[in-house]
């Protein structure tokens, strides 16, 4: 996961101060990033302890969907909680590491319903104020549970038939959470996941016109999950025409007909229905987030939602089979042991898709070919695996798409290098600096080409910039570096090399550089201290051997 290994913050011995009290983390989800940290240092870059520990917390959720709704007199509690459990949607979250965010705050955001219940039925303070804590955990995990209050009413709705004003007080503490955490989250999505930039550019009325077809796609996939893809093509909504608000339009005259039926039959509709349609409020598009730039829709988005669709299917399924008698406990056991098989055969194939890069990216350029960044993330996956002549196209089918995304352009530079077509590579970077001139990677990449064409001066200036940017870049460092030792400007080189170490202390190349240079400098018994040191980290390396031998 990206979010893991090339985040410089998860490998910082400082990141945990840098996720809680700076603002350099893309996102504010400091206790999500905090395990993530904590686990970076038990498990390193083997995937399986992380998979571990998100199936897990996926598997506790699930547990708890059953404890609330069974103290909620759901039917079929247990049921709901099993289909959660294995419902091919839900593999977004569970397989994908990035997204141990979802796990890991539906844990605390059903830990805050569940010990709110228990201090509506009790009326003991102390579950309050543990629900409250829970609820800042959730919030510190992922703000996307902001509408936890909102839930909660409805549960006291469920409960009682009524919203009482003590109801209303209650869940004003959890409203003002929800309020500083959503500005917090807003803040930090414009001002660093999008540099300041906005992703959709369409009208409010697009905009609004679009969040009432999100609903309905969440709830085909739900109910029917097919065609499943990480990437989904991105909608054009066309607000001249007046199909385009058909589906919105349904939507609220469903919502209307349960509200009039709320007495009767109406009632169980209204709240399954409704905890569906608030808990997708934060990605319905009023608030603009990264993703809505490859599409509107996502799986992952409805990991909190889709409870109220499998358990409302659940319960009326439950109720048929009770209308029909004896006959009907044999009926229901039927159909929901084939259910479940055939959901658990779904998600198995789904998870497999989840085993490696290469595989997760064929089966999205299959479904959706139009998706530049499957196509990119396709082209990196087949770069590391040593498929570069392949990797070369998908990067120029991403850019033929979308001319102008800046990492298909930096990719496919990093591709034209490793083939030995600099000319081209440094093209590209350029492109992607025009684009974008603040991208630190690129001109650090830039700085790597021009190196070794030979244009010593343009390529410090590159890397210079680079960290002009980004101070903490320890590869640009140690390039620049090396590249300072070349001109003949020793002294600031090792300036650059022991930065590098500051960020990167067991970088064995980097241990050797500044021996070079110290040694160049005439400290070599600095130098052999470095070298010396190199060997402690990496004792095949031939470099080290060689320049402590010399």
């Amino acid at each position: 996961a990206l979010l893991i290994t090339q985040n410089r913050l998860v490998g910082a011995s400082d990141g945990l101060y840098r996720f809680w009290l700076t603002r350099e983390a893309p996102d504010y989800y400091p206790l999500t990033s905090s395990l993530m940290w904590l686990e970076w240092r038990l498990w390193g870059a083997n995937p399986m302890g992380y998979h571990v520990v998100n199936v897990v917390l996926h598997a506790v959720n699930a547990v708890l969907v059953w404890i609330i709704l069974r103290r909620l007199k759901i039917p079929a509690a247990w049921l709901t909680g099993l289909v959660f459990a294995i419902h091919p949607v839900n593999v977004a979250t569970a397989a994908w590491i990035s997204e141990q965010k979802n796990t890991l705050s539906m844990l605390f955001y059903a830990a805050a319903i569940l010990l709110y219940l228990r201090f509506d039925e009790e009326d003991k303070r102390g579950w309050y104020g543990l629900s409250l804590v829970a609820f800042v955990l959730a919030l510190l995990s992922k703000s996307a549970v902001v509408m936890l209050p909102v839930v909660l009413l409805g549960c006291a709705w469920w409960s009682c038939g009524r919203m009482r004003r003590k109801d209303f007080l209650r869940a004003a503490p959890f409203f003002a959470l929800s309020l500083a955490f959503g500005l917090v989250t807003i803040w930090f999505q414009y001002n660093r996941a999008l540099g300041g930039g906005t992703v959709r550019t369409d009208s409010f009325l697009s905009r609004l016109v679009a969040a009432g077809w999100v609903p309905w796609f969440y709830l085909s996939k739900a109910l029917l999950p097919l065609n499943l893809t990480v990437v989904y093509p991105r909608w054009n909504v066309d607000v001249s025409h007046w199909l385009a608000y058909l589906p919105g339009v349904i939507l609220v005259g469903c919502f209307m007909v349960v509200w009039w039926k709320r007495n009767t039959w109406g009632r169980p509709f209204l709240f399954g229905l409704g905890y569906f349609a608030v808990m997708l409020f934060p990605v319905l598009g009023f608030f603009d987030q990264a993703f809505y730039a490859f599409s509107l829709v996502a799986d992952h988005w409805q990991y909190y939602s889709i409870v109220g669709v499998i358990a409302l299917a659940v319960a009326v399924g439950e109720r048929i089979c009770r209308s029909m008698g004896e006959r009907g406990r044999y009926v229901g056991v039927s159909v929901g042991a084939v259910v479940l098989m055939v959901l658990g055969a779904a998600t198995w194939k789904r998870g497999c898709v989840y085993a490696d890069s290469q595989t997760l990216w064929r089966d999205n350029v299959a479904k959706n070919p139009d998706a530049w960044v499957a196509h990119n993330y396709l082209g990196c996956a087949l770069s590391r695996a040593g498929g570069i002549h392949e990797a070369i196209v998908h990067y120029e089918q991403a850019l033929r798409i979308k001319p102008d995304y800046v990492d298909a352009h930096n990719n496919l530079g990093n591709a034209l290098m490793e083939v030995g077509r600099i000319q081209d590579a440094m093209g590209h970077y350029e492109q992607a600096l025009r684009i974008d001139p603040d991208y630190a990677t690129t001109h650090y990449n830039l700085g790597v080409a021009l190196a070794q064409a030979g244009e010593l001066q343009g390529a410090i200036a590159h890397f210079e910039q680079a960290l002009r940017i980004e101070p903490d870049y320890a590869e640009a460092h140690n390039n620049l570096g090396s590249a300072l030792s070349i001109a003949g400007r020793v002294q600031e080189a090792i300036n650059h090399y022991e930065q590098a170490l500051r960020l990167k202390p067991d970088s064995p190349e980097v241990h050797c550089n500044l021996a070079m240079a110290l040694e160049q400098a005439g400290n070599v018994k600095e130098a052999r201290a470095q070298y010396e040191e190199a060997l402690r980290i990496k004792p095949d390396s031939v470099e080290a051997q060689h320049g402590l031998a010399q």
